[in-house]
């Protein structure tokens, strides 16, 4: 299956259903204000936030849910344990709803992820 193509961040928000564009604006807040200096593109059909080249967290959207996941999330402490993923690089937590989105928790975990490195993509 071919994955969809946007031509910018803001199409991929667009191309998305109304509430995975309302969880994606917010979860777009949340890295502008915690991580200011990463980049917004599109990569493998998904949202990411990149640090020059090289990925640092990304948003899936899948039908009922929005995916805020990081790179190399399986190096970053979780101590609250809301990571889910059991690969060897990345993790994600799932968001659903607007109170979904723990801007303390999720904050911590992407100051973590732009420090840690990028998994694989080292």
């Amino acid at each position: 299956m071919k994955m969809k193509a946007y031509a910018s961040f803001d199409d991929f928000v667009e191309g998305q259903t109304a509430a995975n564009q309302a969880l994606m604006r917010e979860l777009r807040k949340l890295v502008r204000s915690v991580a200011p200096g990463l980049v917004e593109t599109v990569k493998w059909g998904n949202g990411c936030w990149v640090k020059g080249k090289k990925p640092v967290a990304f948003g899936y959207c899948g039908p009922d849910h929005v995916q805020f996941g990081f790179f190399a999330g399986s190096k970053l402490k979780d101590p609250g344990k809301i990571l889910e993923g059991s690969g060897a690089y990345v993790r994600h937590v799932k968001i659903r709803s607007k109170s979904d989105i723990d801007a303390r928790a999720l904050g911590a975990l992407l100051r973590q992820a732009v420090k840690v490195g990028y998994g694989k993509y080292e």
